[in-house]
């Protein structure tokens, strides 16, 4: 099979770890008889230094054209000063928006063999971790009308939390159907009691449950959910929720599996050309030291080949690599644990390679 992926390397440690997923998907093409050309493009805090701008037009054709995108990360403290318009975050808005993806899909999943790198009591980890969190990407607080106006002599800024009823119900759908494939229950967070974004959103919610009876629905206010992934994580399976509230939850949620630096994410909309990526930020500190975890990323391109590719095996293992790893006892930084092996990003590419 022969795939066009449009790479995003980005800023920090995106070339790092970008560069190791790459190498995971050469080495499954060698061995599956696939070919992946790659389209390597500019976005984000690289791209504003290069252009003057966070997505030029060529890399945003190149995303349209491609059959799915892979990214790094983008951002950092050096472009914290520049307006916000091009910002280098605005590169995703940009993607997101003309490719049309509306789902973001990010997994929680616990390792057993990281169960001691979760901040939670061993008693409460011990009870498991595994969810998704499915939060709708292209809607909400984010794209909502925004601005600073001066009223009274002092500054107000405002931002606009909007849905309509079809942005609610094709994320809805999304999630019920994940649920369906996994344990059939779907917790829809919400913050009803206050906004009216959030009581349209539960009223559609409810509406779209009954198309799948097979289905639990548990309504949960945000505040509550931002609790209960502490106090008990093992109650959730699927959740669904809007854009700022999912943003906030799916980090919390990956947090307590052990490190961030382990969870992919995929961005999907009505076609298969889909934005996989890791869920961690660009993490300047450590970038150019072979410290960065390079796992979330190649997870992400195990998420591409299963979810865009319909390469289920594929992906299944490089999954299987990266447990074999950690079963083996090599960790990055972010995971290490007394008695085990300590490598570096390109090393633990090289690791996951070899076990393929």
């Amino acid at each position: 099979m022969e795939k066009n992926i449009t790479v995003i390397k980005g800023d920090g440690i995106g070339p790092e770890i970008v560069t190791q997923a790459m190498r995971v998907l050469d080495k499954i093409a060698e061995k599956h008889g696939h070919t992946f050309h790659y389209t390597e493009i500019l976005a984000g805090g690289c791209a504003i230094d290069a252009v003057g701008k966070p997505l030029p037009e060529e890399s945003l054709e190149a995303c349209l054209n491609a059959d799915s995108v892979l990214l790094g990360a983008v951002g950092g403290p050096k472009w914290d000063q520049v307006d916000q318009a091009v910002r280098p975050e605005k590169a995703l808005l940009g993607i997101r928006k003309a490719m049309g993806l509306y789902a973001n899909m990010r997994p929680a999943k616990l390792f057993s063999e990281l169960a001691g790198a979760s901040p939670l009591s061993c008693e409460v980890a011990g009870r498991g971790i595994d969810m998704v969190v499915v939060r709708e990407l292209i809607g909400g607080i984010y794209f909502g009308d925004k601005g600073v106006e001066e009223i009274d002599g002092e500054k107000s800024a405002y931002d606009v939390m909007r849905y309509s009823e079809h942005e609610i119900e094709r994320i809805a759908r999304t999630a019920f159907e994940t649920a369906q494939k996994r344990r059939k229950k779907v917790t829809s967070i919400d913050k009803m009691n206050v906004l009216s974004s959030s009581r349209l959103w539960r009223d559609v919610v409810h509406r779209v449950a009954k198309d799948y009876p097979d289905v639990e629905l548990v309504d949960m206010l945000v505040d509550n959910a931002a609790m209960q992934l502490v106090r008990d994580p093992s109650q959730f399976d699927v959740i669904v929720t809007e854009n700022m509230f999912g943003d906030i939850l799916s980090d919390e949620a990956s947090m307590i599996t052990g490190s961030i630096g382990m969870i992919p994410s995929s961005s999907l909309g009505e076609t298969k050309n889909g934005l996989y990526e890791p869920i961690h930020g660009s993490a300047p500190d450590i970038a150019g030291k072979d410290l960065a975890n390079p796992i979330g990323t190649i997870l992400a391109a195990a998420m591409m080949l299963k979810y865009s590719f319909d390469m289920d095996q594929e992906s299944e293992e490089i999954e299987n690599a990266v447990s074999k790893v950690l079963a083996a006892g090599y960790r990055t930084g972010d995971i290490m644990s007394p008695g085990k092996t300590q490598v570096g990003c390109q090393k633990m590419g090289d690791l996951i390679v070899e076990a393929l």
